[in-house]
């Protein structure tokens, strides 16, 4: 591993850990050259997965593009960064598991839809108006139904 600091090739692992999604280990470094310290992942080298966006294009599978989504819809929202990395592990740990070489788009957004909406309702309504493209209100109206019938208050009929 080369020194971020002076590029010499020459180190040494201070302490080793494995990160807070489970997928890499976190090295703490020290160069022997300059005795600056620095961090370093590994991960295991997961299958080549593809996604397959709406009009048929095949891109690589990047986490970080997840995270970024999900981090402009928790945008100040009580939804810390640990909450936002456990819903990009868990998804990415779905799609390894469940699918081979290729993942539609769609999949993925519903699977993130199906973590964030546990969280946080608004975010949840934030990620879907991107991710369906919502149009105009009624497409907000109709995605927010199905949680106001469920959260509605029963109202007791009037007794006559």
């Amino acid at each position: 591993m080369r020194c971020p600091f002076c590029r010499a090739d020459n180190d040494r692992v201070i302490d080793s850990r494995a990160s807070q999604d489970s997928f890499s280990i976190r090295r703490r470094r020290e160069c022997l050259g300059c005795k600056r310290r620095y961090t370093t992942y590994e991960r295991v080298e997961e299958l080549d997965i593809k996604i397959v966006k709406k009009d048929n294009v095949r891109e690589p599978f990047h986490p970080e593009k997840i995270k970024r989504g999900l981090s402009l819809a928790c945008w100040k929202r009580p939804i810390s960064e640990a909450q936002i990395e456990a819903i990009v592990a868990a998804v990415e740990s779905e799609i390894y598991s469940q699918y081979e070489g290729e993942v539609e788009s769609r999949m993925i957004g519903e699977m993130v839809m199906q973590h964030l909406h546990a969280i946080d309702q608004v975010a949840y309504v934030r990620f879907a108006s991107v991710y369906r493209e919502f149009k105009d209100v009624r497409d907000f109206v109709d995605e927010l139904q199905p949680m106001l019938k469920k959260y509605a208050p029963s109202v007791p009929k009037p007794s006559s």
